[in-house]
């Protein structure tokens, strides 16, 4: 057989190879990560619940949800193991101070232009004057406006088809 002929299926079972090889190397660190859980660690669940772990079994895990709720889960239901202090963030709102090595992300945009930016935004927003809650006497002068435009010498309903 021609070599170029084999190529396209030896490049086949090569991509095979090694996507079936990153799966198990994915399997590998979700069950190592399940089998390093021990009771008292924070735990969220693959449906986003947060518990505590209370015991180990061969197959599943007694997970403390709520003070003295127990729940069953099999152990392939861990999603992820926390340490303590994320959990302790997310599950009891413990605000404690990220280390982020002086990366700082702000809430909105203007802070990362300059002067000059700021400026252009003040005048965009000026000129956006849809976006402005109306006043009694914006409402009027359109009542007005819309009067004048039906005094065109006809009433409601007259078209001019004969």
């Amino acid at each position: 057989m021609n070599p170029v002929t084999l190529l396209p299926f030896i490049v086949l079972i090569g991509a095979m190879f090694l996507m079936t090889r990153s799966a198990k190397k994915k399997q590998a660190a979700a069950a190592n990560m399940r089998n390093e859980m021990q009771p008292g660690t924070g735990v969220r669940t693959i449906g986003g619940m947060y518990a505590t772990v209370k015991e180990l079994h061969e197959d599943t895990v007694l997970l403390e949800v709520a003070p003295g709720v127990h729940a069953i889960y099999a152990k392939n239901a861990i999603g992820a193991v926390l340490d303590d202090a994320e959990y302790n963030r997310i599950v009891h709102g413990d605000v404690e101070e990220l280390d982020v090595d002086g990366t700082l992300v702000p809430d909105d945009a203007s802070s990362l232009t300059g002067a000059d930016a700021a400026d252009e935004a003040a005048d965009a927003d000026e000129a956006k004057t849809d976006l402005v809650k109306r006043t009694e006497s914006d409402d009027a002068e359109q009542a007005d406006d819309k009067a004048d435009k039906k005094s065109d010498g006809k009433s409601d309903g007259e078209s001019d088809a004969k």
